[in-house]
């Protein structure tokens, strides 16, 4: 490997202990041991990584920081490397005029937000990692976050990609205008391909104005359906959440015990909304949401001020780690159904946890229907564990019956691509794989990811 780093001149070890740490995300899947790990510190190195894995027939698995839900960046092969974007972080620019922001791949997304409030815009894709995960890992599973419901996701974010192809060479895709309908539109198709077709190198993004005030209600509900009915009721009044947040009585245990912040107790479900906009309309708004879960048996309180808003957000966020004091270990799945089928899913999911002994808990976007269910069981404990496994299909089985989908914003990687024909049918499969061969004739760019290729 000394002799990579002799022809490449970038940063690259083959160190055991360096392997170790890249060979693993906050999946299930098994950790794997990489050829090397390269640290590139800009797009001339990037290229000079990729054409010297292409010469000597070696696997690009590009990185962000490892918060990936599905085994996107885990080395499924020997002959790969791993391309750590953690030294390319620059926060290029933020155009104030044209609302646009330039970033590197390793940007943290919750620096960019920090750093676009001082200035008074905002950028809505805000994944519960959002203190940790990237941008460039944002744009591989097209993240979304508890604002997708208003704001969108990733993709509707990104006006140009900088990126390089298996073969080396640099791109730029897309514009720095809003409206571009010159060709096909190139960067939509790396947006969500988890690094199987080429490595971004540069992003520019569509940034937003702050709203002029934010309310946010925190609404309480004895029966898990009624919950789950209020989302669709929202929505048909007319009303937009910023955010529509769901969290059913085990997760609103596990954050308690966790990080007690206050939330309700004896309660089945809550339901975090906030409204952005001018303060009038809002209030207005606030006043029918309230009307709407009160109908359904829900009590609402209102968040007094920013600190009281802040530590209703703290609780939310920290569900994830607050999980593992459940149980060591999780199988994370993040299922969408459509809103009015909720309620439905929901059941389902509680019926399943009752029938399989394994404890589930569930939360998530309800706004745009993005369920996050977790399966907590003991990998000590196989039985147990085995259990749990076999509930991701009937999860999914439940998922597709009501015309949901089985991700939302994880991806696919290596977890769920067992599952992945469950959804996308032969001729749909066969055009995405002909799209791969085509970019990626050699299968350098993360093989083995999504769907099963032809290995090279």
């Amino acid at each position: 490997m000394k002799k990579i780093t002799h022809i490449l001149g970038v940063e690259v070890s083959s160190e055991y202990e360096d392997l170790i740490c890249y060979g693993f995300d906050s999946s299930i899947v098994d950790e794997g041991l990489p050829h090397a790990v390269a640290w590139p510190k800009n797009a001339e190195d990037v290229v000079k990584i990729v054409k010297y894995a292409a010469q000597q027939d070696l696997k690009i698995i590009p990185r962000g920081a490892g918060t990936g839900m599905a085994g996107g960046s885990i080395p499924n092969r020997e002959d790969s490397i791993i391309l750590s974007f953690e030294k390319m972080r620059k926060i290029i620019d933020i155009d104030a005029d044209n609302m646009t922001a330039t970033v590197e791949p390793g940007t943290v997304n919750g620096r960019l937000q920090r750093e676009l409030e001082h200035q008074g815009f905002f950028y809505p894709p805000d994944p519960a990692s959002l203190n940790v995960c990237t941008l460039g890992g944002n744009i591989a599973t097209n993240a979304g976050g508890p604002r997708a419901i208003k704001y969108g996701v990733t993709r509707d974010y990104v006006l140009q990609l900088e990126a390089v192809l298996p073969d080396g060479s640099l791109v730029n895709l897309g514009g720095r205008t809003c409206k571009r309908v010159v060709g096909y539109d190139l960067k939509q198709l790396l947006i969500g391909a988890e690094g199987t077709l080429a490595v971004v190198t540069k992003i520019l993004l569509k940034i937003l104005p702050q709203p002029e005030d934010i309310v946010t209600l925190l609404v309480r509900f004895s029966d898990i359906e009624a919950a789950g009915n209020a989302v669709p009721r929202i929505i048909t009044s007319r009303i937009i959440p910023r955010t529509l947040e769901f969290l059913d009585g085990s997760a609103i245990k596990v954050i308690e015990q966790y990080k007690p912040t206050g939330l309700p107790s004896g309660v089945e479900a809550l339901l975090l909304i906030e409204l952005d906009g001018h303060s009038a309309t809002i209030q207005k708004e606030a006043e029918k949401v309230i009307s709407i879960c009160r109908d359904l048996g829900g009590e609402t309180s209102v968040a007094a001020d920013k600190l009281a808003r802040e530590k209703l957000w703290e609780a939310r966020r920290s569900i994830s780690p607050a999980l593992y004091h459940l149980k060591p270990n999780k199988i994370n799945e993040d299922i969408v159904v459509p809103r009015d089928k909720i309620p439905f899913v929901l059941s389902g999911l509680r019926r399943l946890s009752e029938e399989s002994g394994i404890i589930i808990v569930s939360f998530g976007h309800a706004g745009d229907g993005n369920i996050h269910v977790n399966i907590m069981a003991d990998k000590n404990i196989a039985e147990e564990y085995s259990r749990g496994k076999a509930l991701i299909k009937k999860i999914f089985e439940l998922t597709l019956s009501v015309g949901g989908s089985i991700s939302g914003e994880h991806g696919i990687g290596l977890a769920k691509l067992p599952y992945i024909e469950m959804e996308i049918k032969e001729r749909e499969m066969k055009l995405m794989k002909d799209i791969k061969r085509l970019i990626d004739p050699q299968n350098i760019m993360n093989p083995g990811k999504i769907f099963i290729q032809d290995r090279t």
